[in-house]
Parts: structure tokens; sequence; C-alpha cells
């Protein structure tokens, strides 16, 4: 790779935030589209890159049918342009497609096509957002690697917290990653994410800093609280934020997609 290409990736890559988690269910995919949502209500230019490529679901959040996906674009059955549709919200998506078991582990020519795509988004958007899968697969990792900043979404319960736990450490450990943002959602009382993001960082300070050059540092981006209307707006296939804005947790993702600007 050239200095210029290597420069221009570097300047794409910060456009860029990968939305991911250590375990399924945490409303990963659902917060990525609200707050694609909440960041265009603000002027953001804004696409969401549905990067659970052989899972997919964003589609089914936003009740989108595609025609084309990154499956197409990738086999070369069709150009980029096409795979890129207005989603309601007033922002953008590239969806990807289910039950492909061809993407269930990472090639270098998926890694190259990957880092193609976003290159060639990322200068014509204020925010890239990248749906990830859950877990700590070849796949996933090498997607959020392709991200300036990471946001790891848990929520209160046991298992959650373990599983963020293990896919900090191996973010820390194998990319170098010093500054995480953790979102908690379904905080059932005021207060369950600095407590969250508190037991993390403790267990983090204590268990995987030491071995590393400098500590790792988790930043609470913001929690969701546990609100029925979250629920109700995935059954009907809805944007929360747009459907009902003065709801608690489309406040919340609000009040998110504004630290993220800031950030």
């Amino acid at each position: 790779m050239s200095d210029g290409t290597l420069e221009a990736s570097r300047a794409a890559a910060r456009k860029v935030t990968a939305i991911t988690s250590g375990k399924g269910g945490v409303g990963k995919t659902f917060l990525a589209a609200n707050l694609a949502a909440a960041l265009a209500r603000q002027g953001q230019r804004v696409l969401v890159l549905d990067a659970d490529l052989g899972l997919a679901n964003l589609d089914v959040v936003l009740n989108l049918f595609p025609k084309v996906t990154l499956h197409e674009v990738f086999a070369g059955k069709c150009k980029l342009e096409e795979a890129i549709v207005a989603a309601p919200g007033g922002f953008s998506v590239l969806l990807a497609g289910s039950g492909m078991v061809e993407y269930s582990r990472m090639t270098p020519e998926l890694r190259d096509q990957l880092r193609d795509v976003l290159n060639q988004v990322a200068p014509r958007f204020d925010q890239v957002l990248l749906d990830t899968g859950a877990g700590i697969s070849d796949v996933v990792l090498y997607t959020v690697s392709l991200a300036h900043r990471v946001i790891v979404v848990a929520t209160p319960e046991p298992t959650s917290l373990t599983d963020a736990y293990a896919t900090i450490k191996v973010l820390a450990t194998t990319q170098q990653r010093r500054r995480i943002s953790l979102v908690v959602n379904q905080a059932r009382r005021p207060g369950d994410g600095r407590v969250v993001r508190q037991q993390l960082q403790q267990v983090v300070d204590r268990y995987v800093s030491p071995g590393l050059d400098s500590p790792i540092q988790i930043d609470l981006l913001g929690e969701l609280p546990n609100d029925s209307a979250v629920r109700d707006a995935v059954l009907r296939r809805q944007l929360l934020v747009e459907t009902l804005p003065g709801a608690p947790a489309a406040v919340a993702v609000g009040q998110l997609a504004t630290r993220l600007i800031d950030a």
C-alpha cells in the first residue's frame, strides 16, 4: 500500500465507528439504526454498514427488502452505488445478506473488499457506523479494526458484562485499543451505566492494563433505560426516534448522538 493510499485509508477510518458487543441480544442493531437516525436529525450525513455479513438483520429492523446487498457487490454482480439505499430516518445503509456461510471466516479477499468499500464510502459521509456481529470472531475483529472509534454495547446482566470484558480485553491486546466507548442498554435505574462502567474498569485495571504499555480507559458514552417502547418499535420494525421521539430510550439515543458528534 502506497503512502498516499495509507493516508487516505486512515482519513476514512477517522469517520468510522464500530458498534459491537460481546454477546448477541443486547440491542446493538437497534442502537446502530436509531443512533444513525438521531445523527441525521442533527444534520449529519450518515451511513450504516451492516457488517454482520453472514447473519445480517439490519434490514429487518428497518423493514427494508433489499434487492442488492454487499454480497452482490463483493461478487462483482453490481456496483457499490447500487447497494447504498435510503433508510427511514434520513440516513443511508449498506445491507448484507443472511445465511451466507462464506462470510463466517475472514479471508484475504474479504479483508480487501471490506477495506476498499469503506475507503470508497467514508469520504462521502460525516459518520459511518459499522453494525458488527457479536463476539470475537476473526470477521468481527477485523471489521472493528477498520474503525477509529469502538462502542461496546452491554446490559447490566452478568453474562453480558463477562462478554463485554472479554471483548475489551481482546481489542486492547490485539488492536492496541486504549480507549473504548461503552453504551449500557436496558438500564433498570438511572446510574446503572456508571456502575457497569466502574465494574468493567476495575476488572480491566486489575487483569489487563498491567500487562500493557498504557492503561485502558473505558468511557461511558451513555445509558439507555429499560423502555417498553423499544420492544414495541422493534416488533413494528420502526425507528423509535422517529415514531416516538419523546420515549425515554429515544431521548437517550439523541443524547448519545450529540456526544458522538462532539467526541
